[in-house]
This record gives structure tokens, sequence and C-alpha cells, in this order.
């Protein structure tokens, strides 16, 4: 009988491709969150319903809608996806049952999701947790299968989208405080909300283990093809979520076209996702310097910076302002002090420990069995 193995995995056996790309998404999801703990729900949508008082505040908004919205979520989402196969690969180096063990991983991610809403409604790992079983059932497909139903799950949520804004416009359901004030949305609306969000989040998901299957997200791609990813990408990508956040402009942000208005943005959301990855898997790729160090620090400890975010946005934020009394560029402020906190005590954490405090009980919660958290002579890392 295979020995089973529990081990950490060391530093030189690690995906470093995976650790500064996933460092970077949880890094740039602040710029979005944030404006959420800081102003409120309607404002991470409509630039126009508050936050934004002077010229700079816009332009932090536009740029955060441009490069910023969806964006890191996809990269989030399709580092997820990879995530859950390559756990899967491993249990079976390992000699585990790949399957069960990772369906109790995610069951134990939905319990820190939810422990996680508690402190703030917007919690993503809820999500994350639930898309976990369809991630695992489809894993076994082709990198073309996999990229195809990727598609078609956005596909799927801008023709709800489009039908949505119908209702909207007939009357028929209310926008609420997805656009405006703090009424709650109406039940077309909020079923398009959630829907929209498990369907991003799903589709990247499956393109992101048809990454995983082919190299590309893993950095063993040829330079060639992350250059024209990033050409194609950016030239696609760019001026469709330009387009959308003009549209929306240039109608005063009108409730008619809240949630079309959107659409164009989502349409570039993978074009420019592949082109942010192509272009941080170049930077990757390059002689290794403190910089790049310190993002992977930040990508090891994902899950424990997520949780570091929400606690500094809601609590610490909530402490010293109220709500809505920080304009966008104050809330620019906040995100620079933040992933400059976490760039340091990231690269601190792990000089010394092997694990970030939340990925450490998650392991152990994981195998049921107790991992040394303080580094060995070894280089170990997650």
């Amino acid at each position: 009988m295979q020995q089973m193995r529990y081990g950490a995995t060391k530093q030189n056996e690690r995906i470093t491709n995976l650790d500064t790309v996933r460092g970077l998404a949880t890094l740039g999801i602040l710029v979005m969150n944030a404006v959420n703990f800081a102003i409120s729900d309607s404002a991470y949508h409509n630039l126009d319903a508050g936050g934004s008082n002077n010229p700079f505040d816009w332009v932090v908004g536009i740029a955060g809608e441009i490069f910023i919205d969806q964006k890191t979520m996809a990269l989030f989402s399709m580092l997820f996806g990879a995530g859950i196969v390559l756990f899967a690969d491993r249990a079976v180096e390992k000699g585990r049952k790949p399957v069960l063990l990772s369906l109790w991983r995610n069951l134990l991610l939905l319990g820190f999701g939810l422990l996680h809403m508690w402190l703030w409604e917007g919690d993503i790992l809820t999500l994350y947790a639930g898309c976990a079983p369809v991630v695992l059932f489809f894993r076994k497909r082709t990198p073309r299968v996999l990229f195809s139903w990727g598609i078609g799950f956005f596909v799927l949520t801008i023709l709800h989208g489009v039908i949505t804004q119908d209702l909207v416009n007939s009357g028929e359901t209310d926008l609420g405080s997805f656009w405006s004030g703090d009424t709650p949305m109406g039940d077309e609306v909020g079923f398009w909300f959630l829907g929209d969000v498990a369907c991003r989040a799903l589709g990247c998901m499956l393109i992101g283990v048809a990454l995983y299957r082919s190299g590309f997200i893993s950095g063993k791609s040829e330079r060639s093809l992350y250059l024209k990813t990033i050409r194609w990408g950016l030239g696609i990508g760019l001026p469709l979520a330009t387009a959308g956040v003009l549209w929306q402009a240039l109608a005063n942000y009108d409730s008619e076209i809240a949630i079309i208005g959107q659409l164009p943005n989502t349409v570039a959301t993978i074009p420019l996702a592949l082109a942010f990855l192509s272009i941080i898997s170049l930077w990757d790729s390059k002689p290794s310097t403190p910089t790049h160090d310190r993002v992977r620090s930040v990508g090891q400890m994902a899950f424990t910076n997520y949780i570091a975010q929400t606690v500094f946005g809601v609590v610490a934020l909530s402490a010293i302002f109220d709500k809505g009394d920080l304009g966008r560029g104050g809330v620019a402020l906040f995100i620079l002090c933040v992933w400059c906190i976490q760039l340091m005590w990231s690269k601190h954490w792990l000089t010394y420990f092997r694990f970030g405090p939340a990925e450490w009980v998650w392991r152990i919660m994981t195998y049921r069995k107790y991992q040394p958290l303080r580094r060995t002579s070894q280089k170990q890392s997650i």
C-alpha cells in the first residue's frame, strides 16, 4: 500500500507563477472590495452613486472599472479552478482519494466562508466552495471542452442580464441597492446578480483548469504565445471595457442601462484577464527580485490576506470613518496602505513559518492531522 504523505510542498516544487498571479490578484481584488467597505454597495456598480466627489475620484473610479472590476475576480477564479485540479493531482501522488479529500476541503472552505460572511456580506468563499464540485466533475475534460463550457457560462449570464434589464425597464422589478439607495433589490434583479457572479466565477474556474492542463497558467507556455495573448487580449478587452464605462457615463448612469451597460465589461473580462495573466507570467519568468518574493508571499498567504483585507476594511475603516465619508481617492490611499502592510508582513511571516495562519488551520482540518507551523532547516511552504 502506498504510504500517505501529508507534508508541505517543498519550495523547489512550487509553481512560482501561480503564487505570483495569486499574489497580484489578491492585492487587486481589494481595489473593488474597498469601495463596498468604505462607500456603499451601489457605488461598487455605479460611479455616480457615491464616492465621486472630485475629478481625481472619477479618474480612480473609471480606472478601476476598466482595469480591475471583474478582471481580478476572474484571475482569482481561474487560479481557484487550477488549484482544485492541482490539489487533486497531488492527492493522487500522495495516495489519497482526490475527490473525497477535495470535497471535504471545500466543505471546510464553505464553513470559513459562512464565518467570513458574518463579518462581511460580500464574501466570495462560500460561492467558490459551492462551485468546487462542478469543477471536480469537469476536471478530466480536454482544455477545448473546458474553455468552451467556461465561455458558455459567460454567454448565459450576458443573456440573463439582457432579459433582467428588460424587466427593470418595464417596471416588473426594481434595481434597488444594486444601483442606488438602500432599498432591497427586486427578486429578479437579485436572482440575476447572484447568477451573474456564480456564472462568471464558474466560467473562469473551468477556463483556469484548461489553462492549467495546457501549462499556460503555470508559466510553461512559449514566450511568443504570451506576447500574442497580450496583444489580442488588450486589443479586444480595453476598447470593450472602455466603451461600457463611457456608455454609462454619457447616459448619466441612467437606470435603463444599469445592467446592460455593464455587459461590455463582462465580455471584456476574459480577454483582459488572459492578457494580465500573460503580462504577469512574463514578469515572473524574469530573474527573481525582492519584489517577486514579496508578491509571491502574498500569493502563498492569499487566504489569510483575503480575510485580513476584510478586517482592515470593515473593522478599521468603520472605527475611524462613517460609511460614505471617504471618496474614491481616499479609498485608494487606504488600499495602498493595506498593500504595503501585506507585502511586508507576508514575506516576514513566511521567513519563520511554513503557512499563513488561515492556511495552517485549513490544512490541519483538511488532513485531520497536526501540521508543524514553524520552519525547519529544510525550506518548505504551502
